[in-house]
């Protein structure tokens, strides 16, 4: 069995367009929700939302290879090109080895949206143009990049809703750790439009908080009402522990488990027991007990049910030992498919920089709530391993374990 390390991140979100800003914005407590008067114009119950300005690749990228990408597939490829530096792996040593890619990604709205129109305003498909395929797929972000950075190795799509992200380093971990992979690039990638969000507005499970954005994303407070939509992406470079020495690359921590579960019950709301048997074999993987874990970075969306509910599954694993928690959605909002791949660069670079960030907007903890060990301010501490959890609709569920070396 290989061990398994990290030895890039790249970032690409609503806190920050790389790295340093969004260190920089974990330790300030700074959020990224913004109010979208279009949203509101469009119809929508809440027009909050995560927010980032579009990469401009014009000159960076060959048209033939920006014509393919959507919008989230533009921010992949920036967190990706970050992550790649971020490693010291350049593009003749991708030509030369066999990398792999595994992406988080679940959906691509405005392509399927924009190709509807154009047909039935036209009434010819001709009209629609060779792009709208390969944007509109779900596997658009692994099937994009690997072409433009000419990946030979493992090339697939994880689409597990809301764990997405997560699930793509658990894969990446597992095939790595079975020798099979030396170096896969993994991550998580979400658009932000309305389109994309419109039927999830539709369930009432958004915030509308609109008069206070940065307020709005409240994980774990007794007066949550909702989510805020979000997005971005993030990119992390997996490599066996024997790579990385070969070739003396910068280890930022060690993977040492994955955990995961279905719930098997509703498809939207979540229970107890799926995230605790996520969260237990997670442990076991990694061969540790629950004491040895100093921080959890927790799911939280800040909706009511939700946080609850993990609550009560991180009590019943960590009860005894009590490590900090936070969510960070509380700056970023919910990042969906990216945010399992995002919360493990941010709980990296905490771990990284002895730091964890704050869970704000926490006022009043419920009774549930109130039961955990959360950050409300910024906490200097070693963290010698963390977890990060990420559920997702359909009951899946997915939890790693990284420690530092």
């Amino acid at each position: 069995m290989q061990r398994v390390v990290i030895t890039g991140m790249g970032i690409y979100s609503v806190i920050g367009k790389n790295l340093t800003e969004v260190r920089e914005s974990l330790y300030a407590g700074k959020s990224g929700v913004i109010f979208d008067p279009r949203r509101k114009e469009m119809g929508f119950r809440s027009a909050l939302t995560g927010m980032v300005d579009r990469p401009q690749l014009k000159g960076v990228l060959d048209r033939r290879l920006r014509v393919g990408l959507p919008v989230h597939g533009e921010y992949a490829y920036i967190s990706t090109l970050e992550a790649l530096q971020n490693a010291n792996i350049d593009q003749t040593f991708l030509d030369n080895r066999e990398i792999g890619i595994l992406f988080g990604n679940d959906s691509s709205a405005v392509p399927v949206v924009e190709s509807v129109d154009i047909l039935r305003q036209k009434k010819d498909t001709m009209m629609i143009g060779s792009g709208y395929i390969f944007q509109s797929m779900n596997s658009t972000i692994s099937m994009n990049l690997s072409v433009i950075f000419r990946l030979k190795g493992i090339n697939f799509t994880i689409s597990g809703a809301c764990a997405s992200g997560s699930h793509a380093i658990g894969i990446g971990y597992l095939l790595i750790k079975q020798g099979l992979q030396d170096i896969i690039i993994c991550g998580g990638a979400q658009e932000i439009n309305a389109e994309s969000t419109a039927s999830f507005d539709a369930l009432n499970a958004f915030s509308i908080r609109e008069s206070e954005p940065a307020k709005a994303s409240r994980p774990f407070d007794r007066d949550r009402d909702g989510l805020v939509p979000s997005g971005g992406a993030g990119t992390v470079i997996l490599e066996s522990y024997e790579s990385a020495m070969r070739r003396g690359a910068t280890i930022y921590g060690e993977v040492i488990g994955y955990g995961f579960s279905s719930n098997g019950e509703h498809i939207s709301m979540p229970n107890v027991d799926g995230p605790v048997k996520a969260m237990q074999k997670a442990l076991s993987d990694a061969g540790i007990r629950s004491h040895e874990i100093d921080y959890i970075n927790a799911h939280a969306t800040s909706t009511p049910a939700g946080d609850s509910n993990e609550a009560k599954s991180i009590d019943a694993v960590f009860g005894s030992s009590k490590p900090l928690v936070s969510s960070t959605k509380s700056m970023t909002g919910h990042e969906m498919w990216m945010g399992g791949a995002s919360e493990v660069i941010y709980s990296t670079l905490m771990m990284n920089h002895s730091f964890v960030a704050p869970n704000i907007n926490l006022e009043n903890v419920d009774e549930f709530t109130a039961i955990l060990n959360i950050a409300t301010q910024t906490t200097p501490m070693e963290i010698r391993a963390f977890l990060s959890n990420s559920f997702g609709f359909g009951g899946t569920n997915s939890s790693l374990i990284i420690r530092k070396m």
